[in-house]
C-alpha cells in the first residue's frame, strides 16, 4: 500500500471526526430505543445505489442515499399500516437490497463497498460530510426529549402533543444519512457499528441520558480518528480500525463498571444504576 499523502490524512480524518461524533450521538438514542440492529441492518440497503453510482458514474453517496431514505420511507409507511416491527420490515429489505447490490456491483468494486477506502476521500466529501453531520447533531438534539418521551411510553408521548409518527420518521432519516456519509470511511459492512459501538461502550461510563447522548458522541469521534492516524502508520484499512478502537473502548468501560461496581458491593452502598 502507497504512503498517504497529508492532504488525504486531512480529509479522512475531518470526515472521521464529524461523521463519528454524529453517528455516536444518534446511536446513543438507537441504543435506548433497542434498535441496534436497525443501523447495521440500514448500512446493507447502501450497496445497490453504490453499486448504481459505480455503474453509471455519480457519486456513489448520492445512490446510498437514495436508497437509504427511500427504504426510511417505505419502512416507516409499513411501519404505519401493520403489526410488525422495525426490525422485522427493515430485516427484509435488508436482505433483498444485500441480494442485489451483490449481483450487481462491479466484482472490482465490490470490496471497496464493503469495507470502505478513506484513501479516495476528497475536499468534496469533507464539505459534504462536515454541514451534513452538523445538521443530523442539530435535528437530533431538536427532537431528542420528544423520542426519549416515546422511548418511555408511546401513549404518554401522544397526550403530551408529540407527533410520534412524524417523529419516528425524522429519525429514520437521520439515519439513513449518518449511514450514507458513514460508508465511505469504513463500508457498508462495518458502518452500522459506527452508529451502534460508541452507544454501547458510553452506556457503561454513563449517568444520564444527557451525559450519555455526549459521551457517545465523543467516544464516536475518539474511535474514528484514533482508527484512522493508526491506519495511517500500520498501512491497513480503516474501517476495521475504527471499530476495533471502538471496540476497545467499550471493552475498558466494560471492565472499569464492574470493578467499580464490585468496590461499591463491599463498601455497602449497593451497585449504581444508569438512567435512561
Amino acid at each position: 500500500m502507497t504512503r498517504k499523502l497529508p492532504s488525504t490524512i486531512l480529509f479522512s480524518l475531518a470526515v472521521g471526526a464529524f461523521a463519528g461524533s454524529a453517528a455516536g450521538y444518534l446511536g446513543s438514542i438507537m441504543v435506548s430505543r433497542h434498535m441496534a440492529l436497525v443501523g447495521d441492518a440500514m448500512s446493507h440497503v447502501a450497496l445497490p445505489g453504490l453499486a448504481l453510482g459505480i455503474l453509471f458514474g455519480f457519486n456513489p453517496f448520492i445512490g446510498a442515499f437514495t436508497f437509504l431514505a427511500v427504504t426510511a420511507i417505505i419502512t416507516w409507511q409499513i411501519q404505519r399500516s401493520t403489526t410488525l416491527s422495525i426490525e422485522a420490515i427493515i430485516g427484509v429489505l435488508f436482505v433483498l437490497a444485500l441480494a442485489i447490490g451483490i449481483l450487481i456491483t462491479p466484482q472490482v468494486d465490490l470490496l471497496e463497498a464493503l469495507f470502505g477506502d478513506i484513501s479516495k476521500l476528497t475536499l468534496i466529501d469533507v464539505i459534504v460530510t462536515v454541514p451534513t453531520s452538523v445538521l443530523v447533531i442539530i435535528v437530533t438534539r431538536a427532537i431528542h426529549d420528544k423520542l426519549a418521551l416515546s422511548v418511555i411510553s408511546k401513549e404518554l408521548a401522544v397526550s403530551n402533543g408529540v407527533r410520534v409518527e412524524r417523529i419516528n420518521l425524522i429519525y429514520l432519516l437521520l439515519v439513513a444519512t449518518i449511514v450514507a456519509i458513514g460508508i465511505k470511511e469504513v463500508g457498508t459492512l462495518l458502518v452500522g457499528a459506527v452508529v451502534i459501538v460508541p452507544a454501547a461502550a458510553a452506556r457503561n461510563v454513563s449517568t444520564t441520558m444527557r451525559t450519555y447522548s455526549l459521551t457517545s458522541s465523543l467516544i464516536g469521534l475518539l474511535s474514528a480518528t484514533s482508527g484512522i492516524m493508526l491506519s495511517s502508520y500500520v498501512n491497513v484499512p480503516a474501517g476495521p480500525l475504527v471499530v476495533i478502537v471502538g471496540a476497545t473502548i467499550f471493552a475498558l468501560g466494560l471492565f472499569f463498571r464492574s470493578a467499580s461496581r464490585s468496590e461499591r458491593i463491599k463498601s455497602g452502598q449497593g451497585p449504581a444504576t444508569t438512567s435512561s
